[in-house]
């Protein structure tokens, strides 16, 4: 399942990614050092730097990256999985999230229904293995669809409930299940959409396996108030990924102000994964720099 479609950065709406001259400055003589956050890059967001996987992973840590994440991950045949999982310790990179399940269709968490809970349950069995072969410590959830027949305390009850079981199974692997709200726009229907939503069901589940995955493009879409939402649900917060809006691709290409967003979540004393799920909002190497420039600038804080 494709976990992801990123928006094309050739539109018209979206804002240059350039810098003024003194902050490119100031960006490009930082470079090579370790960002304050761990900023998670994805394969193929430097992919005209370096080509294999391997390549990648050591390009991101030359220019101070300390994270990845990998949607598709599960994916991966088990050999790869291992592989890349050495590759990331060896450099002392940290593996972020991998998607252990995501139905965009189905109320498999809603619903109750004991053939959508097996399902779910067998994905999270899955999600052990992957996650001792890459030595990762989050995996991402999304709790599918709104089930329309049921009232919404019913949906609420199955989902906690089955949350709980999960949780029984991803705790052999001390793995911990990020639950990711996800917008109206590009993905309706969906049970998970806010924040407050997800505080309240990690609170009812009760278990250090299952956090909240505040994605800051989706929630800037749904209902903003980002850092507020951040301070009131930060107990439940296991992961961050970023993206800019609109057009989802690196910090300074949208409306919000990543410089002070990162310059809070690094006060709180954050030391997880900040994904970079988002594109890259120019092609080719000239791009890819562009985009580490970006992150230089809204990590100087």
């Amino acid at each position: 399942m494709q976990r992801r479609t990123f928006l094309a950065a050739s539109g018209a709406g979206l804002a240059a990614s350039a810098l003024p001259a003194d902050a490119l400055a100031a960006a490009r003589a930082r470079r090579g050092e370790p960002f304050q956050l761990k900023y998670g890059p994805h394969f193929g967001m430097f992919g005209n730097h370096a080509k294999s996987d391997e390549d990648q992973l050591k390009f991101a840590f030359d220019e101070g990256f300390r994270a990845w994440e990998d949607n598709g991950m599960g994916g991966r045949s088990p050999a790869d999985q291992e592989r890349l999982g050495k590759a990331m310790q060896d450099l002392g990179i940290t593996m972020g999230v991998f998607v252990a399940h995501g139905d965009f269709s189905a109320p498999t968490f809603a619903s109750g229904k004991k053939e959508h809970a097996d399902r779910v349950l067998a994905d999270m069995k899955k999600a052990v293995e992957v996650g001792k072969r890459v030595h990762a410590k989050w995996c991402t959830v999304v709790p599918g669809s709104v089930d329309h027949r049921q009232d919404w305390g019913y949906q609420m009850a199955n989902c906690v409930e089955l949350l709980k079981r999960c949780c029984e199974v991803v705790a052999e692997a001390d793995l911990t299940m990020v639950l990711e709200p996800l917008n109206f726009r590009d993905h309706p229907e969906l049970f998970l959409t806010k924040v407050a939503q997800g505080y309240e069901i990690c609170r009812a589940v009760g278990s250090k396996h299952c956090k909240i995955l505040d994605d800051l493009y989706h929630q800037q879409i749904t209902e903003g108030n980002l850092i507020p939402n951040i301070d009131r649900a930060w107990s439940e917060i296991g992961y961050f990924q970023v993206g800019d809006n609109p057009g989802r691709c690196e910090p300074g290409t949208g409306e919000i102000n990543y410089r002070n967003v990162f310059r809070h979540i690094h006060k709180k004393g954050f030391q997880g994964v900040m994904g970079m799920e988002h594109g890259n909002a120019h092609g080719g190497k000239e791009g890819e720099r562009m985009l580490i420039d970006a992150y230089r600038a809204a990590d100087a804080f």
